[in-house]
């Protein structure tokens, strides 16, 4: 786990911003902990009502995000797949990603990645956000989304800075 060359994340407002959260249900305690990382950053963000909405799991976020995106200036997608000892893990964390890259640029809707896909508990754990954590993913996908989202709204009216 690096985390150098992480840009600096000075929070921006974005109270005016519709932002809709999906978050995966399989393994409890990571995901908590990476949906209170977006949550914290939605608020010093200053997003206002973010709507949350649960799934099943890493598989399914893509069909949700792309519901949603239509009507929302960013969707962040949290979820977490530990690889096992099939084939299986491969198959839906590859089937997430093509799956929120294409809604993305389908959509022209920033969608936050916030899908860790991890050889073991640990490094889950190492990266969902809790106190004990090295690092915070929930609130890293949600950042990423808003200040690409407000980037393409600059980009709409005819200026980027």
């Amino acid at each position: 786990m690096s985390g150098a060359g992480a840009p600096e994340d000075k929070p921006i407002d974005c109270h005016d911003l519709r932002v809709a959260v999906i978050a995966a249900s399989w393994h409890t305690q990571v995901m908590d902990g990476l949906l209170a990382g977006a949550e914290r950053c939605l608020k010093a963000y200053k997003v206002e009502a973010p709507v949350i909405v649960r799934v099943p799991g890493a598989f399914e976020l893509p069909v949700v995000a792309a519901n949603l995106a239509p009507t929302y200036d960013a969707v962040i997608a949290l979820g977490v797949v530990i690889r096992g000892g099939t084939p299986h893990f491969d198959y839906v964390c590859n089937a997430a990603t093509d799956g929120l890259n294409r809604v993305a640029i389908d959509s022209l809707t920033p969608i936050g990645f916030g899908l860790l896909t991890c050889d073991d508990e640990k490094q889950a754990l190492d990266r969902a956000g809790l106190p004990d954590s090295i690092e915070d993913k929930g609130w890293e996908a949600t950042s990423a989304a808003l200040v690409t989202a407000m980037t393409l709204r600059k980009m709409r009216r005819g200026f980027v800075e």
